[in-house]
């Protein structure tokens, strides 16, 4: 079946534009050359998987954005900053007919089982997108996996103690821009 962009799609406009789609190729080129050049090409295949019906895909792309090298002076952020406002607008405008998963389940995981280039920076990241995924989604259909919480002793951590660690791990600014995107 040929892939296509659905024709009365609207865009993500906290993602950049694209023409075409795309596929994983657009950023398997990189290797692991996790640059900007990478971080964009994540953000343009992303938008990419939303104009195709698929926003689940779409996020796990957003979450591949977080693994890019950046310090915080690159342009690209000055235009395209971290997708926190990405993944919020995604899981907010999401159809009833597309697959979103259970984000909440989804960021809870991710944030226990992170490991690879920058884990412990991108763990406070998931765990960041996991309150935003509580704050954005029903709670009744996007629980928390009370189980792991249960058998694992997980003590989810509290938005405020996601903020310091993004305060001290993060690009600079990143916790305020977090804090923002939070708070809408």
């Amino acid at each position: 079946m040929e892939r296509r962009h659905l024709p009365n799609r609207v865009s993500c406009p906290e993602l950049p534009p694209v023409e075409k789609v795309l596929t994983a190729s657009a950023t398997a080129v990189f290797g692991r050359n996790f640059n900007a050049d990478f971080y964009y090409a994540s953000l343009c295949y992303a938008q990419s998987l939303w104009l195709e019906g698929k926003a689940a895909q779409a996020l796990l792309q957003l979450n591949k954005s977080f693994m890019a090298d950046l310090c915080g002076n690159e342009e690209i952020l000055a235009v395209w900053p971290l997708p926190y406002a990405a993944k919020r607008w995604v899981m907010s405008h999401c159809p009833d007919e597309d697959f979103l998963g259970n984000p909440v389940r989804h960021y809870q995981h991710l944030a226990t089982r992170m490991c690879g280039v920058r884990a412990e920076l991108r763990r406070w990241r998931a765990w960041g997108c996991f309150h935003l995924a509580e704050k954005v989604l029903n709670n009744t259909s996007n629980p928390r996996d009370e189980r792991q919480i249960e058998t694992e002793q997980i003590l989810v951590p509290s938005v405020a103690c996601v903020l310091d660690h993004l305060e001290g791990l993060g690009l600079p600014g990143e916790a305020v821009l977090y804090g923002e995107v939070l708070a809408r």
